[in-house]
């Protein structure tokens, strides 16, 4: 790290006009890489997938979102008595929008598309595979629907999941209006910490950081697929990851400083030393997320390659533009200093004493709190958030209400699509309908040999409960009938990703627990600490689980301050994301602190110092990164979409809870406890690591912390 420091300063000029050129570049390809994201979910060999697949290919119409036009006729008549009119709005929705699948009472003679009071009647409207998250074909049925209802005279109303989930928010800021809005909240603790101008320079990092990823992700789309979430990561993810580690590097910049060395021997300091924890963070980071290439899913992947540039992109701006940048300007734009760095906090100085003192109680705090939090987890349910949770108010909801007062549930919502061979159809479907939580099944098309049976549940197919249905009606069928049977639907895409991503998931965990393992054993030159930060880091996880499935899930404040009622479940990709983003990001918290506890056992020999002057030097830099963070999910919490709410604030209140209750109260904690066998390393890892080896050795007692003045910390 030295030695790449002195090269810095030796060519900054060279390396300020590279990172401006790519600046410049990144803000160009900015635009058109977001027209090059995708909004790709397939699942490849995925029985479900494949089943989808097949329906599109024989009769143009994917069960992506199956849009349910309800008709009800007039006060003192029924749809019995006005059949041929209800006829003759579907034929005329077809005959204007051709390439739509319409099933209705008309083509299949099934009186169960009649509600109970015999006043309304529905029908299933399957269209073409949507490119992307604008106006579906309901942009076309709905009109189509309304004009030809209106000229019959009967009453119009359109309902589906999709439409659903918009729950009247169709629109949100846009990923600049968020990332500014995280980088206001990012201003406003740098200044707090710096106390002068020196808080614009961890944004103009940050700014060059996520431009220059967005160049390279606009590379990375012409060799793989990217998807559209990661223009959220690269922008927010980005500015925290960005602004964290140019906090961590300048804040030790100015403490050297403040000890009396020279501009240029204070940032050579600073990039051996910060520096350090920096690449060791963003490199943990980065592995936990290209961990994902191992789901078999092609977005995930896609993710996993797109977010990994993030922190790796962080790490080179921040270790060469930013000490270039300190070197040339750093004293200049270091006004007015209000705060000084030469001593260490004394509120966190404080802190930390208190909890070396009190190290049993502390843990003992720390484990019931966080046990609390972590509860709520072993109720988490994975699939898709229910109905009840998607809107409250507006037309896609009163037509569903409408339909339930009818008696006719939710499952209308996600119908399940069996295809079969025509000469196989009858014994399907009669064996279909005779699946109990099924509420009909009607023959829905055949083509090209192929018929389409379109089985209704009474209830929507979003869970790993409500899914029992589908693998119901599969067998059902299959026992039924000779040759192939396939399956397709909202029920069964959810079976798929619960195969595709969480038969796989202990391999991305086991890949990402040893890597990180490696890297923390090189970088802390200890067997224990390594061992501990993973773990506490599986249990911070937990506790944000536990949190989403408190606050989602089961819908304790949601409704409060979303307006979102309980989902019932964590849509079926979240979990991955989450996981895959936080351990890595609150990791970086682990090593800032255990990076300065390390380097201060080794200039002390005492684990009492290294815990009070670790934690009294990185506590306020750990809050103030956390509260950054905070505030870029923060801003991606307000994007529209439940599934990105949660995202936003899985991540968002995550970080507070690492940074407070693990990283700021058990890891000092334990570290106090465990004493003299953190620091240890045998000399045959640490021949294989390729390390300097650290022996067990005995505490300095002499002069604690305890007994130190405040003033010499």
């Amino acid at each position: 790290m030295e030695s790449l420091a002195r090269f810095v300063l030796r060519h900054r000029l060279l390396v300020v006009l590279g990172w401006l050129v790519l600046f410049v570049a990144g803000g160009v390809a900015a635009g058109p890489v977001t027209d090059r994201l995708t909004f790709d979910f397939s699942l490849p060999g995925q029985p479900g997938y494949e089943a989808e697949e097949q329906l599109i290919a024989t009769f143009g119409a994917s069960t992506a979102d199956t849009l349910v036009p309800v008709l009800t006729v007039p006060a003192g008549s029924s749809v019995a008595e006005r059949q041929a009119e209800v006829a003759g709005v579907f034929d005329a929705l077809r005959a204007a929008v051709p390439s739509v699948r319409v099933v209705d009472l008309a083509s299949t003679g099934d009186d169960r598309f009649v509600t109970d009071d015999g006043r309304s009647t529905f029908a299933l409207v399957q269209g073409p595979m949507p490119a992307g998250f604008g106006p579906g074909i309901e942009a076309q049925v709905q009109p189509a629907f309304e004009q030809a209802a209106a000229a019959a005279g009967l009453d119009t109303g359109l309902t589906s999941y999709v439409l659903l989930s918009a729950g009247g928010e169709t629109e949100g800021p846009s990923v600049l209006v968020e990332t500014l809005f995280g980088a206001v909240g990012a201003l406003a603790v740098l200044l707090f910490v710096f106390a002068s101008f020196l808080a614009l320079v961890p944004l103009l990092i940050a700014a060059v950081s996520i431009l220059t990823t967005f160049l390279l992700v606009l590379g990375l789309t012409y060799l793989t697929d990217v998807s559209f979430v990661v223009q959220f990561l690269i922008a927010l993810v980005g500015l925290g990851v960005a602004i964290d580690y140019s906090l961590l590097l300048v804040s030790r910049w100015r403490e050297e400083r403040a000890h009396g060395r020279s501009n240029d021997e204070a940032v050579v300091v600073a990039v051996r030393t910060a520096g350090h924890a920096v690449f060791a963070s963003g490199v943990t980071v980065a592995i936990s997320l290209l961990a994902l290439i191992i789901v078999p899913v092609p977005f995930l992947r896609s993710m996993g390659l797109g977010g990994m540039l993030i922190p790796l992109v962080s790490v080179a701006v921040v270790l060469t533009l930013l000490p270039a940048l300190l070197s040339k300007i750093g004293p200049r734009v270091d006004w007015p200093r209000i705060r000084h760095d030469a001593v260490a906090a004394r509120g966190w100085t404080a802190w930390a004493r208190l909890i070396v003192r009190r190290r049993w109680i502390a843990t003992g705090v720390a484990a019931v709190l966080l046990a609390l939090v972590v509860v709520p987890v072993f109720g988490l349910k994975i699939g898709q958030a229910n109905s009840a949770s998607l809107a409250s108010s507006g037309p896609p909801y009163d037509a569903l209400q409408q339909l339930e007062q009818g008696g006719v549930g939710t499952g209308v919502l996600t119908p399940i699509e069996v295809l079969v061979p025509d000469d196989q159809a009858e014994a399907a479907l009669g064996a279909a309908g005779d699946v109990a939580g099924v509420r009909m099944a009607v023959i829905g098309g055949s083509n090209d040999g192929t018929t389409v049976i379109d089985v209704v549940p009474e209830d929507e197919t979003v869970d790993g409960e409500s899914i029992e249905v589908v693998n119901d009606v599969r067998t059902a069928v299959e026992s039924a009938t000779d040759g192939s049977v396939g399956v397709a639907g909202t029920g069964a895409i959810v079976q798929d990703y619960f195969s595709a991503v969480y038969d796989t998931f202990p391999y991305v965990l086991a890949l990402i627990a040893v890597i990180t393992f490696v890297l923390l054993v090189r970088t802390f030159r200890s067997l224990l600490l390594p061992i501990k930060a993973v773990l506490l880091n599986l249990v911070s996880l937990a506790a944000v689980f536990g949190a989403v499935t408190f606050f989602w899930q089961e819908g304790h404040g949601s409704e409060a301050l979303f307006g979102v009622a309980a989902t019932g479940a964590i849509t079926f990709w979240l979990p991955v994301i989450i996981f895959a983003f936080l351990f890595g990001l609150s990791m970086d918290y682990e090593v800032f602190i255990l990076a300065r506890m390390r380097e201060e056992y080794d200039t002390t020999g005492s684990t009492r110092e290294a815990v009070v002057t670790g934690l009294g030097r990185t506590g306020r830099l750990v809050t103030s990164a956390a509260l950054i963070l905070f505030f870029s999910f923060a801003a991606l919490a307000s994007s529209p979409g439940t599934d990105i709410k949660v995202i936003g604030t899985a991540l968002g209140v995550g970080i507070l809870i690492d940074a407070t209750l693990v990283r700021a109260l058990l890891v000092p904690a334990l570290v106090s406890l465990l004493g003299r066998w953190n620091w240890w390393l045998p000399a045959w890892l640490a021949r294989v690591l390729r390390v300097e080896p650290s022996p067990l050795v005995d505490d300095r007692q002499e002069r604690t912390a305890e007994d130190r003045p405040l003033s010499r910390v």
